[in-house]
């Protein structure tokens, strides 16, 4: 072929097929032409040749994005798009024609609502029902402008101009719903007047759905003074009061027409969480978030021009409403059995239905429900009574001004069910609004201890020698001995034994018998207080915002009873995750709320909880509570593990303990009876102290021993601690004498003295045969308890 042939062929672009090679042949054989030219196609042609076979399938690589570019090109997507868009607009117009205004609607009956129904565990008998629903309704005419303008600034500032509905915070609250991420904030009044007036709480995208039209419809048809008149009487303000007329007398005993801007901010801002809102019963986390929504409001209500900067300066101090009127069927204890429950009922309808706080309340208050909890009415009867006998009756408010300061809190818990089974919130629901139960300002104190030790447990930690840490690790018990880390440098904390009793070198069982603070702050420190707060958090406490500082080893945080109990039986469960729940069934019409287990997962090893119990053991019988536990005349046999706390200052005083069937926490706390501020206990009940080992440690056993199996054991998985280890002679008689117990606690050193942090030998802490002839039981309740912190924490009086 000449090469003018040659060049046709090339410009024939491949049109004339050439002969193809057989697999056999060598691609690039030199000298052959029919290879280097007709059979190598050109650029060109090779390039048309593979888009061919990469539009029948039998390309990859580059060609197979070509043939995606193809499909998906901008006028293909934009077209969808449109389609899209109108397909949704032709949707939304049909909903808009379909769905009408109800006329009958589901809040209007509100003033129909039924009470709730509250019952003891064997589900039949009944424990209280609820008040009456306390609603009125008010004209807007009746509420002051600038109150009215409150509401307005407090949950949709552009209310007088909007069409009823706001787009962004709606598609928000819908993919939100589809996604199953709950409830936000972004609805108008409108909206809210709407769900509150002719629709459900529940969270679903055809509920939204049906709001956004009817709220639209809703502007079209009413004037916004009349959907602003409807929200502010719909609206649930808590305390059982619906609408702002029951609001207002319920806050501050006056008429709607007579609240003042200030009172006004302030039930504006309640609307978002009612009880964590109410300022006599939040707690310190509660009041600053209300403070700040309350300031919201009123600068709020300054940048729309509806209050003077020169009145706003004036408004300070928040108006504090007055203390709760005696409800209906809450009396003695059953308020506090019922608030726990309705908030228990709450977070279930946050946790299933994405319900916001306050939704939850409005379905939860006065809905009709029936409601059963774990409260075993016996034990219930007994832990009231053992209050009563072991405490109140021995306070006189007449001889004493301190006695009427003193308050008490005590949780019962099943270890196996996390059933609360009794429940001890106060004197009266009607005399103190506040449930000591469930209150968490006050210091657990020295019950932490157990915290600290669990964490070394756990995390295998190490002394700074390097030896494991056990219930036998001796520690240099010296009061106000430097805490030094790991390195040897000093940390700054130098903790004050009880009484700056200094103890020399003691085994971690027996400064856990005696409460020795310098011990278990080198412990903490030790362990490292990272790991300590991690363990805490495991075991139930509330640590999330709490610093890891060497100070909490004192138990410097707030904690509940509640709190307590619930850490307590994880421990009596080995180390099982124990949630303590009241909740046992709650019925509306006819849907039943899943409760969720109380027993969780393993958070700590079965062998660090067993051994922590088995070293509390130690301090019932043979430390700080031995003479009001373990030589209680009502002990009958018994066994018992536990721990005795004094906080700062006598502010609160505690006995946390339990035997293999149920969990109790007791707790005192001093709490000024006028202005509620903490104050301390020194003097109350014609003590010197109130210590752990004395009142909280005296219900207790009065409570228990009545109420647990005498034959119940401790199966414990560890070769650690007093009770595999016992190093005491129980008291043959359970009966008290006047005689001192035949084997008396000394603070005689180890026979031999350690050397290293490590003993050579394992230690014991036997007790010497020779019975003291000058020294008390240091856990008489008339005497000095050891285990009272006298060491200003770094960050006293923790609310939260």
């Amino acid at each position: 072929m000449g090469r003018a042939e040659e060049r046709r062929a090339r410009q024939r672009g491949g049109r004339r097929a050439a002969p193809r090679r057989s697999s056999g042949t060598p691609s690039n054989t030199e000298g052959s032409p029919s290879t280097t030219v007709i059979g190598a196609p050109s650029a060109a042609a090779g390039g048309r040749a593979a888009a061919r076979r990469a539009a029948k399938g039998g390309g990859k690589g580059a060609d197979g994005k070509g043939r995606i570019r193809r499909l998906f090109t901008w006028k293909k997507i934009l077209g969808t798009f449109l389609g899209f868009c109108l397909l949704a607009i032709g949707a939304f117009i049909a909903l808009y024609l379909a769905v009408d205004v109800p006329t009958d609607n589901a809040a209007a009956q509100a003033a129909q609502r039924q009470s709730n129904v509250y019952k003891y565990s064997d589900g039949k008998t009944t424990l209280a029902r609820d008040g009456e629903v306390n609603r009125e309704i008010v004209d807007l005419s009746k509420v002051p402008k600038k109150v009215q303008r409150t509401f307005v600034a407090a949950e949709n500032k552009t209310f007088y101009n909007d069409n009823g509905i706001d787009l962004k915070g709606t598609t928000r609250g819908v993919l939100n719903t589809l996604m199953g991420k709950g409830a936000q904030g972004g609805s108008t009044i409108t909206q809210q007047y709407v769900k509150n007036y002719y629709l459900s709480q529940e969270q679903t995208v055809s509920r939204k759905l049906k709001e956004i039209v009817i709220s639209l419809k809703v502007d079209r048809q009413m004037s916004k003074d009349d959907i602003l008149a409807g929200y502010i009487n719909t609206s649930y303000y808590g305390r059982g009061a619906y609408g702002i007329q029951a609001a207002a007398q319920a806050y501050y005993r006056v008429d709607a027409e007579r609240l003042t801007v200030e009172q006004g901010a302030y039930l504006a801002a309640l609307l978002q969480a009612p009880s964590q809102y109410d300022w006599q019963a939040a707690s310190e986390t509660g009041r600053k978030l209300v403070t700040a929504r309350w300031n919201y409001v009123l600068d709020n209500m300054v940048e729309e021009g509806w209050l003077s900067k020169a009145e706003r300066q004036g408004m300070t101090e928040l108006p504090q409403p007055k203390e709760p009127k005696p409800t209906a069927g809450r009396e003695g204890q059953k308020g506090y059995l019922i608030e726990l429950a309705n908030r228990q009922l709450e977070d279930q309808l946050m946790e299933e239905k994405g319900l916001t706080r306050s939704q939850a309340e409005a379905a939860v208050e006065d809905q009709g429900w029936t409601i059963t909890l774990n409260i075993d009415k016996k034990k219930q009867s007994e832990l009231e009574k053992a209050v009563k006998a072991q405490l109140t009756s021995k306070l006189d408010n007449k001889k004493r001004k301190v006695d009427a300061n003193v308050q008490a809190g005590a949780v019962s818990v099943d270890p196996k069910t996390g059933k609360i089974v009794a429940l001890y919130g106060g004197v009266d629901y009607f005399k103190h609004y506040t449930s000591n139960a469930t209150r968490t300002d006050y210091q657990p104190a020295s019950t932490f201890k157990p915290v600290i030790l669990a964490a070394a447990l756990e995390e295998s930690a190490e002394t700074r020698s390097g030896k494991p840490i056990t219930a036998s690790t001796v520690y240099d018990g010296t009061s106000k001995r430097p805490v030094l880390d790991a390195d040897g440098n000093k940390v700054g904390f130098a903790p004050e034994n009880e009484d700056d009793r200094d103890y020399g070198d003691i085994t971690v069982q027996t400064a856990m018998n005696k409460s020795v603070n310098s011990v278990f702050a080198q412990l903490g420190v030790d362990v490292g207080m990272k790991n300590v707060m991690d363990v805490a958090g495991q075991l139930g406490m509330d640590t999330a915002k709490e610093q890891a500082v060497p100070a909490q080893t004192l138990g410097t945080m707030g904690a509940s009873p509640l709190q307590m109990a619930g850490v307590y039986a994880t421990l009596d469960n080995h180390g099982k995750q124990v949630t303590p729940g009241i909740l046992k069934k709650a019925e509306h019409n006819s849907t039943t709320v899943a409760i969720p287990d109380p027993i969780g997962e393993q958070v700590i090893s079965p062998e660090a909880a067993d051994t922590v119990t088995s070293v509390l053991t130690g301090v019932v019988d043979d430390g700080t509570a031995q003479q009001s536990v373990a030589n209680n005349p009502k002990r009958n046999g018994q066994k018992v593990a536990g721990k005795t706390g004094t906080s700062d200052d006598n502010k609160s005083a505690w006995f946390t303990g339990y035997t293999p069937d149920l969990v109790t926490s007791v707790g005192l706390f001093g709490e000024d009876a006028k202005t509620h501020a903490q104050t301390k206990m020194y003097g109350a009940g014609g003590f010197d102290r109130v210590n752990g080992g004395g009142f909280p440690a005296q219900i207790w056993s009065a409570y228990m021993f009545g109420v647990t199996d005498p034959d119940a054991r401790f199966d414990l998985d560890t070769d650690q601690g007093a009770a595999v280890q016992p190093t005491w002679t129980p008291t043959p008689s359970q009966e008290p004498t006047t005689e001192e117990p035949t084997e008396e606690p000394t603070t005689e050193e180890p026979s031999e003295t350690p050397t290293t942090e490590e003993p050579t030998e394992e230690p014991t802490t036997e007790e010497p045969t020779e019975t003291p002839t000058t020294e008390e039981p240091t856990d008489d309740p008339t005497s000095t308890p050891t285990d009272d912190i006298t060491l200003d924490p770094v960050r006293p009086g923790n609310n939260r």
